[in-house]
């Protein structure tokens, strides 16, 4: 396992993170609360994930409708452990559709939750899973600035945000003397590449860290889809494609015929050569991947020992376009 710098927020991180977003549900959604793996499961995964050297578990306190956090927490009890913990705020714990933001009085009963559950008077990393166009930047950053002067947060962090969102939050950040955000987790892969754009960039000039998750893209860079076969029941496609429905067009699955030949050229899984792909970025810290079993983790392990030059990764990116 590799370790980096967290751009300047002094934590060092395994090159690979467990994203834990299927612990007790799928993600966020309200409606797939109670499925993905059970507690047994998730412990399993958990376990193997330490033992192999990663160090830090990204979770929310919205997945699973909470269970996450609660079976994050039960493992960590009783033993000794150095595994950073990461957690979000934005959306509903128990899915009530009024219930999210980033407003203060929100983030302060929402980390209270998530200390809770995960067992613990402190976080080590703290994100907003969603910009909230409702509540003022400033409002957010301040909030976020009194947690960690009171020692509950470590470092924070921002999901999902464009450009211009980001911008904005560093500029507010510095103009009033507050914490500001230290890493951008958004969705990255060789079919989703918006970061790329003014994200990275931004990264790259303010010397911020980047903890891309979904690098498989909901499992479309993992060989698992074929045109000729329905999507397997328990995949992302078939439990909750809508984000990827543009994906399923002809131009897609000629990319992924190559990809799925470049793969074999090198002697790897499909999945591994796109995880390697999504680490070998220079501003990339960490790859968040989210297992469904503990041999999954083998192909992120895989990944890392896969060393990628920019021409490669140019050439990779190209079968797609």
């Amino acid at each position: 396992m590799e370790y980096r710098r967290l751009g300047g927020t002094g934590l060092e991180l395994s090159s690979i993170g467990l994203g834990c977003g299927n612990f007790g549900g799928i993600g966020s959604a309200p409606e797939l609360f109670g499925r993905g793996e059970n507690e047994a499961e998730a412990f399993a995964i958990m376990d193997r994930a330490e033992s192999e050297g990663i160090n830090f578990f990204d979770t929310a306190a919205s997945y699973g409708g909470g269970r996450s956090e609660s079976w994050i927490g039960g493992w960590r009890s009783g033993r000794s452990t150095a595994v950073l913990l990461s957690t979000k705020v934005y959306w509903s714990v128990t899915g009530d559709p009024a219930d999210r933001g980033l407003s203060r009085e929100r983030i302060l009963r929402e980390l209270e939750g998530s200390l809770s559950r995960l067992g613990t008077d402190r976080v080590d990393m703290y994100l907003t899973h969603e910009p909230d166009a409702e509540t003022p930047i400033e409002e957010t950053l301040r909030a976020l600035d009194e947690l960690i002067q009171a020692g509950k947060v470590g470092a924070i962090g921002i999901s999902n945000v464009d450009g211009e969102q980001l911008s904005e939050a560093l500029e507010t950040s510095t103009r009033h003397g507050l914490a500001g955000f230290g890493w951008v987790q958004n969705e990255y892969s060789l079919l989703r590449r918006a970061s790329e754009r003014e994200v990275l960039p931004l990264c790259a000039q303010e010397g911020l860290g980047f903890t891309p998750f979904s690098p498989l893209c909901g499992g479309w860079l993992s060989g698992k889809y074929d045109r000729s076969q329905p999507f397997p029941d328990d995949s992302r496609m078939a439990l909750r494609g809508e984000p990827y429905s543009d994906l399923v067009n002809e131009k897609t699955f000629r990319g992924l015929d190559l990809f799925r030949a470049a793969a074999a050229e090198r002697g790897v899984e499909p999945a591994a050569l796109a995880i390697a792909w999504v680490l070998t970025h220079p501003q990339v810290t960490a790859v968040i991947v989210g297992p469904r079993r503990p041999e999954h983790l083998e192909t992120a392990f895989a990944a890392v020992d896969l060393q990628l030059s920019e021409q490669e990764r140019d050439e990779l990116a190209g079968l797609f376009t």
